[in-house]
């Protein structure tokens, strides 16, 4: 690790953290300037800029309309899936904002109350999630197309005044209608919103019911008067996110209004090198955090252009979409998950889609979300000739916690890390026994308290939930869920949740290393690894691979071949403790629809149980394909 301005300034932000974020704070334009930063007066329950009093929707609109950028492009709507591409400047997205949150208040919103928000990736989503800023409402996001049941348990949870919602979502094969699934949830859930607001789209418009409202009639312009931004506390919630695969009753993240503005103002140029007026391309989905965050907060905060991609990585039309997204604004820096990177090879390994277009603005890309293997990475190094950082992250968090900080210090790669812990996160790994761990001893990565501003600070109306799921098991440390190491340069290594450590005849194995060894192999797309029950080691890795386009995988010779070269890549790799005997050839895996395999899923199949599938998941027919494999009895 050097001594440069990286470690500078993260060695700074442990020791001081009130004069590190106090300065931070002032790229943000407060109402009532915080005297007092932090508040630990009761922990787990820091508090940060307590006293500070803003508005974040006049932070990431008004102040740049004020300021000179009324006329530069705020939001760039692309969607492939129905053919529509739309600018909206920064003066523009103010005007639909402010008279959708006099649509709001005069439907009885006000400061404090819940807006779930049900749509699909269009600016109507957006301008929702700002409204609800401007009226000091707490909005909601759910995924468009969320089963009711998953509906009702967020309605329930969060007991929303007012439901935002669209009549449909369009998929690159098929349309989504929306309206039914929400009059379903509504029907079973007990708490009723007292309005739903339908935004009509032309590929299936909905009928309205008595409680309903078509969007466009409500923001006519001789209707909507626009609304003024309402000043609230620092500590008053911005959000609820609900984390995926919750079951019971959901698990909602809630997010602060002053310390996430200042903390992901600070990222900005810091962790991804982006200035006001930069374009800011996160391929994500507002339904996630990554989306709350980097799609719609953070670059507006900043005064950047942000796009808005209704598509998919493939098949919207081809492997190339991104590339022609890229060219299409300009974009600057470029934030994925993994699982689309690894999609896009699949379909065109050797990059021509890419070849076709101009990428000359692009100066980086991002990954998260799910840990990313060194084949991807490599692959996607050497095809676009562009850094590809990868960076770590939760719900919880709302932005990274690890990263690299090219704003700052731009540090050396290292393959299957996420680089270095960014500002405020003293990051350790603890054994089982509690103890710190030496350089490259895996454990549980747990973060030293406080966190920094922008993390959770409680779950939403369940305080003992939060001590209990995230605090209790070390005192003084926030649980992150997930095991990995540090290296001898400080450099963390994520590999994968701590209920996807293997126990091999007493050897603690990581399914990441495993399927680090499969993913390199030259044919294999993606790959996943779980443990399967054995009577005399205790655990076996099992391995499923998806092979790349072009791969006959019907010819069993070629099967034969693959398999005995992956089981001889892992003993090589890994050591012959893995004791990997087993890898079927699969056409997919199953995913949530940020990209994560559903490896805990998969793992519950295989050891004969029934598993709660996750709310999230993209396609269960691919589960309902897999499962025969995952019951078969290991050879």
């Amino acid at each position: 690790m050097s001594n440069g301005a990286y470690a500078t300034l993260h060695e700074q932000s442990l020791r001081d953290p009130e004069g590190f974020w106090g300065q931070a704070a002032e790229d943000i334009d407060w109402i009532t300037r915080p005297t007092t930063v932090l508040d630990a007066s009761n922990p787990p329950f820091y508090r940060w800029f307590p006293d500070g009093r803003l508005n974040v929707c006049y932070n990431a609109l008004d102040r740049h309309v004020i300021g000179g950028r009324a006329d530069q492009a705020a939001l760039h709507y692309d969607s492939p899936v129905t053919g529509t591409k739309k600018t909206y400047t920064y003066a523009e997205l103010l005007d639909l904002t402010a008279r959708f949150a006099g649509v709001l208040r005069d439907l009885g919103v006000t400061k404090g109350d819940r807006v779930l928000i049900y749509m699909p990736m269009v600016p109507e989503a957006v301008v929702a999630m700002l409204a609800c800023a401007r009226l000091g409402a707490v909005h909601s996001v759910v995924f468009g197309g969320f089963a009711p049941q998953e509906l009702a348990a967020r309605i329930d949870d969060a007991a929303p005044k007012v439901i935002v919602s669209a009549s449909c979502g369009v998929e690159p094969r098929r349309v989504v209608e929306y309206k039914p699934f929400l009059d379903e949830a509504i029907r079973r859930s007990e708490h009723k919103p007292e309005h739903c607001v339908v935004l009509q789209r032309e590929q299936a418009p909905a009928e309205l019911g008595e409680r309903d409202l078509d969007w466009a009639t409500l923001m006519h312009p001789d209707a909507a008067a626009p609304a003024e931004c309402v000043p609230v506390q620092s500590t008053d919630p911005l959000y609820i996110l609900y984390t995926s695969g919750t079951t019971g009753k959901p698990k909602g993240i809630l997010r602060d209004s002053g310390g996430y503005a200042v903390a992901l103002r600070w990222t900005m140029p810091a962790v991804y090198g982006l200035e006001p007026g930069d374009v800011m391309f996160c391929a994500s989905d507002v339904g996630w955090v990554v989306g709350h965050s980097y799609i719609v907060y953070a670059p507006l905060l900043t005064g950047c252009t942000t796009v808005l991609y209704e598509g998919k990585p493939i098949g919207t039309p081809d492997a190339g979409a991104f590339w022609r997204v890229v060219e299409d604004y300009g974009v600057n820096s470029l934030f994925t998950a993994p699982t689309a990177f690894r999609a896009i090879k699949k379909e065109d390994s050797r990059a021509e889609h890419l070849a076709e277009h101009d990428i000359s603005s692009l100066r980086t890309i991002y990954l998260a979300g799910e840990r990313l293997d060194p084949d991807t990475y490599h692959w996607a190094t050497d095809v676009t000739s562009r850094p590809v950082i990868d960076n770590w992250w939760q719900t919880e968090t709302g932005w990274p916690i690890a990263a690299n900080p090219v704003g700052i210090e731009r540090l050396p790669i290292k393959p299957g890390s996420p680089t270095v812990p960014m500002a405020g996160y003293d990051i350790q790994i603890l054994d089982e026994m509690g103890n710190v761990a030496g350089p490259n001893h895996e454990g549980s990565i747990v973060a030293k308290l406080p966190l920094p501003p922008g993390t959770f600070p409680t779950l939403f109306n369940d305080d003992e939930r939060y001590v209990s799921g995230y605090f209790a098991a070390y005192p003084g440390y926030y649980l992150t869920g997930d095991g990995g190491y540090i290296d001898e340069d400080g450099y963390l290594f994520v590999m994968g949740r701590t209920d996807d450590v293997l126990n091999v005849a007493g050897h603690r194995l990581s399914t990441g290393s495993i399927e680090a060894a499969l993913a390199g192999h030259p044919d294999v797309a993606e790959c996943a690894v779980i443990g399967v029950p054995d009577s005399f080691k205790g655990e076996l890795p099992r391995g499923f691979v998806v092979l790349k386009a072009g791969v006959d995988a019907d010819d069993e010779s070629v099967r034969e071949r693959i398999v005995a070269e992956l089981v001889k890549r892992v003993r090589d790799e890994v050591g012959a403790v893995a004791a990997l005997k087993q890898v079927d050839i699969v056409d997919g895996l199953p995913k949530t629809r940020s990209g994560k395999i559903l490896r805990k899923t998969m793992r519950e199949i295989a050891a004969g149980k029934t598993p709660v599938v996750p709310s999230t998941i993209e396609d269960q027919g691919v589960l309902d394909t897999l499962t025969p494999v995952l019951r078969a009895n290991q050879s």
